[in-house]
This record gives structure tokens, C-alpha cells and sequence, in this order.
């Protein structure tokens, strides 16, 4: 009677330990879709950082942070929608606000894009956390940039979350797999 006691003890001693290391981080696809294409042309998103430019006009030209409410503040036009937007069709938008307002007569504006969305890498690699994006960044170069693996690291697998999405995909990790500005890079641990 004692030894069956002890032996359910130690059953459930082991079942809570293991209990403890159990995270969940959401559904996970193991057929995914296809590879993304590389990043071209890209739209605008939240927290993406812009240089306006409108030439001539030194006050007017500045670097604008989008909102949550995916707009960005222009002095003398105020508010204009900037998320889901190429940086032309931004241009061309500001342009117009500039011009319809009778601010500037014929004003030449460029966007451009300085600094992205970051990426966010964390599971079983050395320096888990935020990245800087940039175009052309892959898996392989983001968990270099990241410290690379742990000892526990999968080397086979790495989980990828597209920014909007709720369900993890699972690619092999290779570097043709094309990270996007605000993607979720989760490293299993490996299991042998």
C-alpha cells in the first residue's frame, strides 16, 4: 500500500513538473502556405517612421511616426491616412492637400520610408527580443542577428507569424524564408 502511495506520488510530482513547461502560444499550421515573395513594393503600416519631404519648404519637411490610428500629423494639413498606402500614392495625397489647401502652389513631395515596423524573434535563441527590418532580411539572418540558437534550439523548424494573423506557420529553417515588417519568429526546442 505504501509503495502504490509513493509510486502515484512520484507520478504526480513528475506530471506537475512537466506541467510547468508546457507553453502555448497559439494554433500552429504544419502545412504552410506558400513561401511570400520578397518585399517590393511595400504599404505603409503602424509604426512605420517617414521622412516628408516637400521641396523648397524646409518647415513643411520633417520625419513622422504612424499613429495607431495609421495617420501622421503634416503641419498645416493635419491629419492624413497614411496605413495601407504606398509611399506614392502618399506623395500624391499630401501634394493635393498642399495644393487644394492654397498652402503651396505646385509643391513636390517625397515619402520614404526610414525605419519599419520591427521584427520580433524569441523562443530558443541567445538574445531574444526586437530586430530592425530591413528589406532582404531572411530566418537564417535574423536569428544570427539574434545571438543564433541555444543549445536547445531546433534546427530544423522555426515558426513564423505574419503581422494581422493569428496562427503560426511552420517553415524548415532556410534562408529563403522572407521575414516581413512586424512578423512573430518563434525557435522551438528541439527534443533529442
Amino acid at each position: 500500500m505504501i509503495n502504490r502511495f509513493l509510486s502515484l506520488g512520484a507520478i504526480l510530482t513528475i506530471g506537475l513538473l512537466l506541467a510547468g513547461c508546457y507553453r502555448d502560444f497559439g494554433p500552429v499550421v504544419a502545412e504552410p502556405q506558400p513561401l511570400p515573395p520578397p518585399l517590393t513594393a511595400t504599404h505603409i503600416q503602424v509604426g512605420d517612421r517617414l521622412t516628408v519631404t516637400v521641396y523648397d519648404e524646409p518647415n513643411l519637411t520633417g520625419v513622422h511616426d504612424v499613429t495607431p490610428a495609421g495617420e501622421i500629423d503634416l503641419p498645416l494639413i493635419g491629419d492624413v491616412k497614411a496605413v495601407g498606402r504606398t509611399t506614392t500614392e502618399l506623395q500624391r495625397e499630401i501634394g493635393d492637400r498642399y495644393t487644394s489647401g492654397k498652402f503651396v502652389q505646385e509643391p513636390k513631395v517625397t515619402v520614404a520610408v526610414v525605419e519599419y515596423r520591427p521584427v520580433y524573434i524569441f523562443g530558443e535563441v541567445v538574445k531574444p527580443g526586437s530586430l530592425p527590418y530591413r528589406p532582404g532580411l531572411n530566418i537564417l539572418t535574423a536569428v544570427t542577428e539574434a545571438g543564433g540558437l541555444t543549445y536547445r534550439g531546433s534546427r530544423e523548424k522555426v515558426y513564423l507569424q505574419r503581422s494581422g494573423e493569428q496562427v503560426w506557420n511552420e517553415y524548415p529553417q532556410l534562408s529563403s524564408v522572407t521575414i516581413m515588417p512586424g512578423d512573430l519568429i518563434r525557435i522551438p526546442e528541439r527534443y533529442y
